[in-house]
């Protein structure tokens, strides 16, 4: 009997370790995430000592936790598939033979309440059963986030904080979370300061929508401050965040300074400018603003648009001053506490009409001191230059010239200018006479076809008379015509030069006189004859008409004045006047004696009708007879007597 008992319990054994030696094993994932509306694919991996492809597998779904029963879901053994019919599953499911001992579960598309435990059964019947699990995650990305700041705007240091936004993510899964930020800093509630309200609400599609409200206790900074929300959210494989859109929010508080600048122009002001004077005051709402000249209220016509500046049109020295701006708190509960005020000086800088003193002509001595001042009252510092005749003569407001003369008369400008602010300028005149016997300074010619003008200048005062004298014209009255100039005269001579002549321009006074004599040579082309032998002192050369005499030169006058040597011009003409007189005379006894042979006949030509240009053709008359004596030998052919 023992023997038997101890056989027993030997098979016993044998049965046992066989079956564990043949158990299934069975691998499947722990989780699978995907998108909601895509494919899942949840494998099960089986292994077992016979052919894998005869087990009998089965799935079945159920809730996480362990009170949540199973759902049978789907069979198959073999070839045969049969899906649970009337399940949530139903035309979503299919399972797959991937390759022996591999099958995958595939929903297709996913939805929200897929989110389940899948546990896959496998029975190799001899070889026992086994199962494994699988969670599958569904995620839903949620919109981008909507923020939207406080109607109205937020006045700072109150109590407790104010709502100054809300942010708003929907439609998302699982729940999404949302951050604020300032300045990229993210706000964290704190108490009295920063307070978050959020609320949460799942639609009927079962996804979240969540809200939430932002209390901060506001600062007078949180003006230039930017606020935004963020939403972070689970995805498959990780998280993923959204932001929104950047706001700025009004914040309400009272002016803390007032500022009164210049803005136009940024130099000095002086008389004429256009002025522009601006106020600033920081508070939000802009705060009422009161403009004042000299403690009264500025017209409103010198008002700016918007009424927060004084614009002056062609300044005056009467507009400068102290201008003051007043910016008034309304929210203060004490009036006097609740005003800001400040100031601007804004000098008006002018310059005054040059005064020059003497004021009357002056009147003065050859020798004598000249002495005049300029001044012109400014409210900067001045600078004064004295000009004659465009340049420079002296600088400072005095002038004082030593020794005067002539040159001295004309007229003094003094010019006032402020170096310290450019713009401002002004001048006087002084003129100045100085007594003394005429000067004439200079004589100028000008040619005009056949006319000359001659311009006489003369210095001297009284005013001098001007007188012209001629050579060869005696009468010249009313060909002068007079200009009076400052401490002189100019007079101008206008003549036709037909011939060379000498004028001469006298000026006097009561203190005497003065003349200058110029030469003017003749303005039409003279023709000078050869030098000829003559028999007779009657006799008289004529050019024949159409021809040009030989050795004759055409002058023309020279476009000059000759102020000196005119005497040394007419001492050369006498000189050839008497050399032709001495060759006449040798030719006239020369001819007495017979040494010249001449023709008796007439007139007769010395040249032919186109004789050479070197021929000169001449006649000769005398007192016993009217017959023309021709010269002989001029051509080389002698005649008999």
């Amino acid at each position: 009997m023992a023997s038997s008992g101890f056989v027993l319990a030997g098979l016993y054994i044998l049965v046992v370790a066989s079956q564990s030696w043949a158990a299934v094993k069975v691998n499947m994932e722990d989780r699978v995430e995907v998108s909601l509306g895509q494919r899942a694919e949840i494998s099960c991996l089986h292994e077992m000592d016979s052919d894998p492809s005869t087990a009998i597998i089965q799935w079945f779904a159920k809730a996480p936790g362990p009170n949540s029963a199973r759902q049978h879901i789907y069979f198959m053994e073999n070839s045969v598939r049969i899906p649970e019919p009337d399940s949530p599953f139903t035309g979503r499911i299919t399972v797959e033979d991937r390759s022996p001992g591999s099958v995958v579960l595939i929903l297709d598309p996913v939805q929200l309440q897929d989110e389940l435990l899948f546990i896959c059964q496998v029975d190799g019947k001899t070889e026992g059963k086994e199962e494994g699990s699988t969670y599958l995650r569904v995620f839903s990305s949620p919109e981008m986030p909507r923020i939207k700041k406080a109607d109205s705007g937020i006045l700072i240091n109150e109590k407790d904080p104010s709502k100054i936004a809300s942010c708003e993510v929907r439609n998302g899964y699982p729940l999404p979370n949302i951050t604020w930020y300032r300045d990229r800093t993210p706000l964290q509630i704190s108490e009295g300061e920063v307070g978050v309200v959020n609320l949460v609400t799942r639609d009927t599609n079962s996804l979240y929508t969540v809200r939430s409200d932002l209390h901060l206790k506001v600062r007078k900074e949180d003006k230039d401050a930017v606020f935004y929300c963020e939403s972070s959210y689970f995805v498959p494989d990780g998280m993923a965040m959204t932001e929104s859109i950047r706001i700025n929010i009004t914040v309400h508080y009272p002016p803390t300074y007032v500022e009164l600048s210049l803005v136009t122009p940024t130099d000095l002001v002086k008389e004429g400018d256009d002025v522009e004077i601006r106020c600033y005051a920081d508070g939000n709402p802009s705060p009422p603003l009161t403009l004042k000249h000299n403690g009264e209220d500025v017209d409103e016509q010198m008002l700016t648009a918007n009424q927060e500046g004084v614009l002056l049109r062609n300044a005056k020295r009467s507009d400068g001053g102290t201008y003051s701006c007043t910016a008034l708190d309304l929210d203060a509960l004490d009036p006097d506490s609740g005003e800001l005020e400040n100031s601007l000086e804004l000098p008006v800088h002018y310059l005054d009409h040059a005064v020059v003193l003497p004021e009357d002509l002056m009147v003065l001595s050859q020798g004598a001191i000249l002495e005049a001042t300029c001044n012109a009252v400014s409210s900067l510092k001045t600078h004064t230059v004295w000009y004659k005749d465009g340049r420079d003569v002296s600088e400072g407001h005095v002038l004082k010239l030593v020794n005067v003369s002539l040159d001295t008369s004309g007229e003094y400008r003094c010019v006032v200018t402020t170096p310290d602010l450019a713009g401002l300028r002004t001048e006087g005149s002084l003129q100045v006479l100085v007594q003394g016997q005429p000067q004439i300074t200079d004589v100028t010619q000008e040619d005009d076809e056949l006319s000359v003008n001659l311009t006489c200048v003369v210095l001297g005062y009284p005013t001098p008379s001007v007188t012209w004298g001629s050579s060869g014209q005696e009468d010249l009255n009313g060909l002068s015509r007079d200009t009076p100039i400052l401490g002189g005269v100019i007079s101008t001579l206008t003549v036709k030069a037909t011939s060379a002549l000498s004028f001469v321009c006298e000026a006097e006074n009561t203190f005497g006189k003065d003349s200058r004599t110029v030469m003017v040579e003749s303005m039409k082309p003279e023709t000078t004859p050869a030098p000829a032998t003559s028999l007779a002192p009657e006799t008289n050369l004529t050019a024949v008409p159409g021809t040009k005499p030989s050795g004759s030169v055409t002058v023309k006058p020279p476009r000059r004045v000759q102020k000196e040597g005119s005497g040394v011009i007419i001492a050369v003409l006498i000189v050839c006047v008497l050399l032709l007189a001495i060759l006449g005379s040798v030719l006239y006894f020369l001819y007495k004696k017979g040494k010249i042979p001449c023709g008796r006949s007439g007139k007769q030509d010395l040249t032919k009708e186109k004789s050479n240009k070197d021929a000169i053709v001449m006649e000769m008359k005398t007192d016993k007879s009217d017959e023309a004596v021709l010269l002989q030998g001029v051509n080389g052919d002698k005649k008999a007597p």
